[in-house]
């Protein structure tokens, strides 16, 4: 197990961490809930523990959760502080395209000259 603490997640981590809908329904809930273990999880979800378990090592690797032993528990929290870093980066894509897009179409309104 490898915990994230200090693991940043590049945006396509991120994304990828993301894409799948268990992965998103498991971070939802430790965010809603606060940390708790790979079996309570899996208890919510129509999936085996050792799927969550899984889903939570991608998670972790993107850095979107933080494991932590409490005696013979591993707990998970979410941690949502590399989502912030993705959607800037998306935002500035989304800002890039936008002034591309805008510049196409002033070319394409121009009236041409006499």
């Amino acid at each position: 197990m490898t915990t994230s603490t200090d693991a940043e997640g590049a945006p396509e981590d991120i994304l990828v961490a993301l894409a799948d809908p268990i992965r998103r329904q498991i971070l939802a809930t430790l965010a809603g809930q606060g940390g708790t273990t790979s079996t309570s999880l899996a208890a919510g979800l129509p999936v085996t523990r050792q799927a969550v378990a899984k889903h939570l090592a991608v998670l972790d690797r993107a850095g979107l959760v933080r494991a932590h032993r409490t005696g013979r528990e591993v707990r998970y929290e979410a941690e949502l502080h590399p989502m912030k870093r993705a959607t800037r980066w998306m935002d500035a894509l989304a800002t890039q395209w936008e002034h591309r897009l805008r510049a196409i179409k002033d070319l394409a309104e121009e009236t041409p000259g006499p």
